[in-house]
């Protein structure tokens, strides 16, 4: 059997704790340092943030930094996370291998094929473990959840436990793309360190860095994660996205043949990924025809012709909120519908001619 890719890390890029540098963050970096500096180092830290921002190479970089002791000396506090490259911690950690670090994540699944669909108790025990074999070692210690968001409901209750009554030295790391979902007793036991999604600028340096080609397309797509844009680069996302832009170009009238073609592409065998990835980029077109409508037509586009569709589409408050309601819809439509097993190509013709639907009204001719 092949083993398993890294749950916690984007195919096609460099595993947070290998990632060099960490473009767009600095902001979040000086307050942890500051933190520091002022002798208030939290128990518990909550890294928030959209997926695929930094969140996970920040956590790694507040670990080599806190492994290592590096809170202070006799030049006083320091004003980076930077440590060298070859650091004995940072090439630990780097090797998967330091023995106060601990990271809690999905396990595999009962038939080891694929990872579980959340962070289960029996992964949060082997934190008992970690704990009596890294406290000989003496030392602080890390724990870093990637992420939190995925805690069923015994393993938060256990990693809550440990918020309460952290044992000595021991630095709690949450990463979580959606707190809302955090138990608020979690949330309100951690210091909250907020990501925000990358610039154009730092999104471009860190596509770079994990040996991706920058593309305005694609970076426009990805809304500021750099996780997204690889997917979306390796799933042909940009490609796809033009097509159902070419395609909604016919609206208020759709072009049903083209329509039917685009339906079959993503719904025949061995397309799974191709029809997760249209759920995925025709939910962000509503998205975007929604927001048109309220802040007016996007200075950068997704794919040619994209500004001038939106702001034909949604021209205006009216027609925003009416594409808020239909993105409501086809999202409920569309889990209602794997869940069941409908069609793929029979979903995706309904969620077209309801788009069709809801140009007439949203946009008479």
């Amino acid at each position: 059997m092949s083993e398993l890719p890294d749950s916690d890390s984007t195919q096609g890029a460099p595993h947070p704790r290998d990632t060099p540098v960490l473009y767009g963050h600095a902001a979040a970096e000086a307050e942890f340092l500051s933190a520091i500096a002022h002798d208030r180092l939290h128990s518990g830290w909550l890294i928030s943030g959209p997926q695929g921002i930094g969140k996970a190479t920040l956590a790694y970089r507040i670990a080599a930094f806190l492994l290592g002791d590096r809170g202070g000396g006799m030049f006083g506090p320091p004003d980076s996370l930077d440590v060298a490259a070859d650091d004995p911690d940072l090439r630990l950690i780097r090797a998967g291998a330091h023995p106060r670090l601990f990271v809690l994540k999905r396990g595999p699944n009962d038939k080891g094929d694929g990872w579980k669909s959340q962070i289960t108790v029996d992964e949060a025990r082997k934190l008992k473990g970690f704990f009596q074999l890294s406290a000989a070692d003496g030392g602080r210690r890390v724990v870093i959840v990637d992420p939190a968001d995925e805690l069923n409901p015994n393993a938060a209750n256990a990693i809550l436990k440990l918020l309460e009554e952290p044992p000595p030295l021991v630095t709690l790391l949450l990463l979580a793309h959606q707190p809302a979902r955090l138990l608020p007793t979690i949330r309100s036991r951690c210091r909250v360190l907020r990501l925000a999604p990358l610039g154009p600028e730092d999104l471009s340096a860190a596509l770079t860095q994990a040996g991706a080609e920058p593309d305005a397309g694609l970076s426009v797509l990805a809304a500021g994660s750099v996780g997204t844009a690889i997917r979306l680069s390796l799933a042909g996302g940009a490609a796809l996205y033009a097509e159902i832009v070419r395609l909604l170009e016919t609206l208020p009238r759709l072009d049903r043949a083209a329509a039917g073609r685009l339906a079959d592409s993503c719904g025949g065998r061995g397309a799974a990924d191709r029809f997760a990835l249209f759920l995925d980029l025709a939910d962000l077109f509503l998205a975007r025809l929604a927001r048109a409508g309220i802040m007016g037509t996007p200075a950068t586009e997704g794919a040619p012709g994209e500004a001038a569709l939106l702001a034909r589409l949604s021209p205006d408050d009216r027609a925003a909120r009416h594409w808020a309601a239909t993105q409501q819809e086809l999202q409920g439509r569309a889990r209602h519908g794997q869940a069941v097993n409908l069609d793929p190509a029979g979903l995706i013709l309904d969620m077209l001619l309801r788009i069709e639907e809801a140009a007439r009204i949203a946009a008479p001719a």
